[in-house]
């Protein structure tokens, strides 16, 4: 009886509930649910942007949802001004402005001072960009900004803290070797730009131990001044207090050396099968290939492709061949990365058992292919046009993010019309676009093969498995078998213990 009570009381709530909503109103599947069309419009950076009495530029946008305000310095400068020999010496800088106290207080007061003030301070030298940030509570912003812009100008770069800190960089270097997908970026990162360009060079033992606080400050000194300053604002404030308080902070700071511009790599890489020894029970490998620049006009035509050929992860062809139909790898795919001042690069990876590693890298070799003989299907090209549009609201998902991305595409002067256009750009792409991006912008036969692992059973393929005749690879299928040694290097100093060429 309970039971029947129960589904009858289920029932009339259903039948009350249904009346409600209009059963007959419900479409009988949910693909046939329809949806608002959801309008966005990309924010426009000159409507946030404000410009100092010295002519730095601040871009502001405020909230008043919490008593909370972040003040963001952003830097033009980083590693690729590091001078020769002394690698490393960024990630001290970056390191140590924000460990090493201010001219008031020590690295402990400090900390100290800025938790009083419930205040969170960070500082970092990137490649090409470096940083520094305050946010604290506006009750507290005088005090906590105060405390920041010393630390930013004057940092006390203690040097009992710089030994602690290069301590943890020479233990890390000494077990650089253990890891092989460290390994794999690092040697790359060698054959890609050369040892020499910021890209591919690493610090080093001997690097680490040659700097001196004397380097520390004038690499600080080239990169944190107002000449290559901008600054974001965003949290609870009132703008014409904040301009007012900047342009007075600013106004006492002495400008400084304009920091030089990104340097091309001139390295040129060699196109083949290049394998470092590590004895490893996954293997391993990157392919890859110069890129292109942020700005090329064929830049979201290559986008989608490499979206459908590797970079969209369960939905892309690489992953689908590699991982999902033949299950020879947890991870595998495809990136374009790009850069604003020379190409980027091109890479695809997967990590996979020895025996399976040149079955895999076949695998992905036939995508190539596929992708430049035959044109993607347009349910392809939309799954992936839908995806970029979709998320397109993400770019600008915090009033932070949309900040600094106004300050990075300033500095490296993207279009002002870019994300306004963007939208209808990845609309416009088509399967001919796709293929001759694919043709014009991958170049397998001229790709790097880098391969981390044993590499005589690597070599050996399956040939050895009971697997069928037709899908026996071994590495001599790429690049007439012939494949280049990578000497293994000592960890501490990065010097070639031996180099050696098998055919």
């Amino acid at each position: 009886m309970k039971l029947s009570n129960k589904v009858f009381s289920i029932g009339l709530a259903m039948g009350i509930a249904g009346t409600a909503v209009g059963f007959d109103d419900m479409p009988s599947h949910p693909r046939e649910i329809q949806f608002e069309e959801l309008v966005f419009e990309a924010p426009i950076a000159s409507d946030f942007r404000h410009e100092l009495d010295n002519g730095i530029p601040v871009f502001m946008a405020s909230s008043h949802e919490f008593p909370l305000m972040t003040i963001r310095f952003s830097f033009k400068g980083g590693s690729y001004l590091e001078p020769e020999g002394k690698a490393g010496l960024a990630a001290l800088t970056g390191q140590l402005i924000r460990s090493g106290g201010n001219s008031a207080f020590g690295p402990s007061e400090m900390d100290e001072e800025f938790d009083f003030l419930a205040a969170n301070a960070s500082a970092s030298i990137g490649n090409t960009t470096s940083g520094a940030s305050i946010n604290s509570l506006t009750s507290n912003f005088d005090d906590a900004f105060a405390m920041f812009m010393d630390m930013v100008k004057t940092p006390r770069f203690d040097e009992d803290r710089l030994e602690v800190i290069r301590s943890q960089m020479l233990e890390g270097i000494k077990t650089r070797n253990d890891d092989g997908l460290q390994i794999a970026i690092r040697e790359m990162g060698f054959l890609m730009w050369g040892m020499d360009h910021f890209e591919g060079r690493v610090a080093t033992k001997e690097s680490i131990e040659s700097i001196t606080i004397d380097d520390i400050r004038a690499f600080h000194k080239l990169i944190f001044n107002p000449s290559n300053l901008m600054i974001s604002v965003t949290g609870d404030y009132e703008e014409s207090e904040i301009l007012a308080v900047l342009n007075n902070t600013m106004d006492s700071w002495e400008a400084g050396p304009i920091a030089g511009d990104v340097p091309v790599p001139t390295h040129s890489f060699e196109p083949g099968v290049y394998y470092y020894e590590k004895d490893q029970p996954q293997v391993q490998v990157l392919i890859g290939h110069r890129g292109i620049e942020r700005d090329n006009p064929d830049a979201i035509d290559v986008s989608i492709m490499n979206d459908i050929l590797g970079g969209s992860g369960f939905t892309s062809r690489i992953t689908n061949s590699v991982r999902t139909r033949e299950g020879l790898a947890y991870t595998a795919g495809s990136v374009m990365s790009n850069r604003v001042e020379y190409p980027g690069m091109f890479m695809s990876y997967f990590f996979t058992k020895t025996p399976t590693t040149a079955f895999a890298t076949k695998l992905v070799f036939d995508e190539f292919d596929r992708i430049q003989m035959e044109a993607a299907s347009t349910d392809e090209i939309e799954v992936m046009q839908n995806s970029a549009i979709e998320t397109f609201p993400r770019t600008f998902e915090s009033k932070g993010a949309t900040m600094g991305l106004f300050i990075s595409d300033e500095r490296t002067g993207r279009a002002s019309d870019h994300w306004q256009t963007y939208r209808d750009r990845v609309r416009s792409v088509n399967p001919d676009g796709v293929q001759r991006a694919a043709n014009e912008y991958l170049h397998p036969k001229d790709a790097v093969i880098l391969v981390v692992g044993p590499w005589e059973e690597i070599k050996a393929g399956n040939a050895d498995s009971e697997a069928d005749p037709e899908r026996v690879v071994t590495m001599d299928a790429f690049f007439d078998g012939k494949a280049t040694e990578i000497p293994q290097r000592d960890a501490e100093s990065m010097k070639p213990k031996a180099s050696t060429s098998k055919d």
